[in-house]
C-alpha cells in the first residue's frame, strides 16, 4: 500500500464474511454506476462530529472500521463532488454494511 498524500492508506479491504468477535465493525462498498469506485474516502466521525479515522477505497471500492458500541457517522467523499453522510449504530458482535452509490 502507498500513501496518497492525505494520510489515508490506499488499498481498501476484501469484504468477505468477517467474524466481528468482540468488536463492532462498520464497513461498506462505494460504487458509481454499479462499478466499484477506487480512490473514494470514508471518514469515521463520533457522535460529536469529531474525526476518528479515514481510509481510501481500493480497486474493489471497499472500506472497514472497527469501532466501539454507540452512534457513529460515516462520511463518504468521492470524485465529482460527491459527499454523503450515514448515521450508524455500532454494536459489539455485529457488522454494519453500507452500500454507497456515489
Amino acid at each position: 500500500m502507498s500513501d496518497n498524500g492525505c494520510g489515508a492508506p490506499v488499498g481498501g479491504v476484501a469484504l468477505a464474511d468477517v467474524d466481528p468477535g468482540d468488536q463492532a465493525v462498520i464497513q461498506g462498498t462505494v460504487q458509481r454506476d454499479g462499478v466499484p469506485l477506487s480512490g473514494a474516502y470514508a471518514r469515521l466521525l463520533n457522535s460529536s462530529d469529531d474525526f476518528v479515522g479515514e481510509v481510501a477505497t481500493g480497486a474493489e471500492g471497499t472500506f472497514r472500521f472497527f469501532a466501539a458500541d454507540g452512534d457513529w457517522k460515516v462520511r463518504v467523499l468521492a470524485s465529482k463532488g460527491f459527499s454523503e453522510e450515514y448515521a450508524v449504530r455500532a454494536e459489539v458482535g455485529k457488522v454494519i454494511d453500507l452500500q454507497v452509490s456515489a
